[in-house]
């Protein structure tokens, strides 16, 4: 779904169809993705409000709710994009859909990226753990030797085992300041979401102000 959202955002450069927003079958697109979007707060409404989570808990769980806020986020953002007919005119239009696209990313972020991230820190220092103790038996053992090298059973010097561990220090350094940079996801997610339905709003007025051609 991603992939084809990324693959639909260049045809904004090679194609235009100026007037299939407003006919019948860009409105129908148009319409699935509002719908979409507004069908996207139910996750809002079962995290957040009480009597919501306590009615909806014994019928479906907080995690598919959440599989559904992300599935149904990526294909009303496809279907919005579709019912734009890549046309640049409106101001309102390139905003909306600038905002929805931000919506989309900064949540695949917050939903699948930084948990890989996690995924692979605890791995990391799992590893780094592993590494350290067989450094200190080596340290250890070492430690009544002279001019003599020594290696671990694996056959890795002390040395080089040093030179891993500082390397795996780092990486995992690293990916804990990218974490932590990228935690701030969801203050963009709300940022972007509470501009995207405000124009949302807004197009829909303007939509129904200045007529839908497929009506007359």
């Amino acid at each position: 779904m991603l992939s084809a959202l990324v693959l639909i955002v260049p045809a904004f450069l090679v194609h235009v169809a100026p007037r299939f927003p407003g006919s019948l079958t860009g409105s129908l697109f148009g319409i699935a993705a509002a719908v979409l979007f507004l069908l996207l707060l139910s996750y809002s409404a079962v995290k957040r409000l009480p009597w919501v989570k306590e009615r909806t808990k014994e019928h479906v769980s907080i995690g598919a709710v959440l599989t559904f806020h992300v599935y149904a986020g990526a294909v009303g953002a496809l279907l919005g994009i579709i019912h734009s007919g890549h046309k640049f005119q409106s101001p309102l239009g390139i905003a909306l859909t600038l905002s929805m696209l931000t919506v989309v990313a900064s949540g695949f972020v917050g939903r699948y990226y930084l948990a890989h991230i996690g995924q692979d820190l605890r791995d990391q220092q799992k590893e780094l753990g592993v590494l350290r103790t067989r450094y200190d038996s080596l340290a250890l053992a070492a430690a009544g030797l002279k001019d003599q090298a020594v290696v671990d059973p694996n056959g890795v010097p002390l040395g080089q085992l040093l030179g891993a561990m500082s390397d795996l220090e780092f990486a995992i350094t690293a990916r804990e300041t990218l974490k932590r940079t990228l935690a701030r996801w969801v203050v963009l997610h709300i940022a972007a979401s509470i501009v995207m339905y405000a124009l949302l709003v807004l197009h829909i007025w303007s939509g129904i102000y200045y007529g839908l051609r497929w009506l007359g």
